[in-house]
């Protein structure tokens, strides 16, 4: 197995104090969550917001009180801006991201990481080079939920962490997106939209996957918007909207997976994961929060545990990559972990495609806990005297 570069501390601690500076590159839909809570969060100072559409950029600025909007440079030219966060289309996030990282920026990014292992490996060792950090969405995994699961599963309530079992289905999501074409295209499709999320919370629970094995398949070869302005037109389905997939990982433990958009019948926010004790039922991973609910072997009624820790939302991921920053120390949602996720949707991809098993290129680690008090609301980075 491949290793790919040791992308955890970058800089060191000591370079600059007080609140950590942020752009914000991309001012769609997904901007208006981060910018909610980045803007709540006292260790973070958003400087600008930029999008190549500058009146877009301008106009949610304003929306947020942010001084300073405009294009994609003037967001790398900032002087106070030391990490960008990456809001992007899927298409884009490799090249704002070198072009971020080429300006002395460190990089928060939006899913996926990249769209191919190429351009996701160079973008590790071109920050690896550069002294520089990489992290990368979902941070649902540090959300009150995922948070409580994991400490649950570490002190061994279910004893030996054994299989999980996930699952996303829905009808798709052209029903109520404007403009859905390309969540049905390369890039995208229930696998690489939503299997981050999965994936990523799998890693955590179990560490590195070694191999996988899928099967897909599309229920029809076009669909219809329905709604927006873009109402009844039609567009072509190019990649898998079926994805069955099961994972070995490193420790031996097992999972299988659907990630559907052709179900009628919606199920998501399913993940159980058994052990040799019990069978822990792990919030949403698309979300922050939940209860957990847990099945112990000979017990009739199952325990539900409701979830202790933070419940901010997207952008936790940047808070907390700002205070390890500061403080010198390795951040929790790293670009490793985000890479070794792309390589496993990638792997499935071609499994999909070879009717083989694939055996992944990376490996990555599961991230530190965080501690039970950890508050985004909190101001913990003080300017120096």
């Amino acid at each position: 197995m491949s290793q790919q570069p040791n992308q955890t501390s970058g800089r060191q601690a000591g370079e600059r104090t007080g609140p950590v500076g942020v752009a914000v590159i991309g001012a769609g839909v997904i901007s208006k969550e981060y910018l909610t809570n980045l803007t709540s969060f006292p260790d973070i100072k958003v400087h600008i917001v930029a999008d190549i559409f500058e009146q877009v950029a301008a106009e949610r600025a304003a929306e947020f009180g942010i001084g300073a909007s405009g294009g994609v440079q003037a967001a790398l030219d900032h002087p106070d801006v030391e990490i960008v966060v990456n809001l992007t289309i899927p298409a884009a996030h490799v090249e704002v991201a070198t072009a971020a990282l080429n300006a002395g920026k460190h990089v928060w990014s939006e899913k996926p990481f990249s769209l191919d292992r190429d351009s996701g490996l160079g973008l590790l060792k071109a920050a690896d080079a550069a002294g520089l950090r990489l992290g990368c969405a979902p941070d649902t995994f540090l959300g009150a939920g995922m948070q409580t699961a994991l400490r649950i599963i570490a002190r061994g309530d279910i004893g030996v962490p054994l299989t999980a079992l996930t699952l996303m289905q829905s009808p798709g999501p052209e029903s109520w997106h404007p403009n859905p074409a390309f969540l049905f295209q390369e890039g995208a499709g229930p696998l690489f939209d939503i299997g981050p999320y999965y994936l990523t919370a799998l890693v955590q629970t179990f560490g590195a996957i070694t191999k996988v094995a899928a099967f897909g398949s599309k229920s029809r070869e076009t669909r219809i918007i329905g709604s927006g302005p873009k109402v009844g037109e039609e567009f072509a389905v190019t990649v898998p909207s079926h994805v069955s997939a099961i994972a070995e990982f490193a420790g031996g433990e097992s999972s299988q997976s659907i990630f559907s958009f052709d179900s009628p019948l919606k199920r998501a926010g399913f993940v159980e994961v058994t052990g040799t004790e019990a069978t822990i039922a792990i919030p949403d991973p698309n979300m922050f929060d939940g209860d957990i609910i847990l099945t112990r072997r000979g017990q009739d009624e199952p325990e539900t545990i409701p979830a202790v820790g933070a419940t901010s939302t997207r952008g936790s991921g940047v808070l907390e990559m700002a205070r390890a920053l500061r403080a010198g120390r390795p951040h929790r949602a790293q670009g490793a972990v985000a890479y070794h996720v792309l390589d496993a949707m990638v792997s499935i991809a071609e499994s999909i495609d070879t009717g083989q098993f694939v055996s992944l290129q990376s490996s990555a680690d599961a991230a530190e806990p965080l501690p039970e008090d950890w508050d985004p609301t909190a101001a913990t980075l003080e300017e120096a005297p």
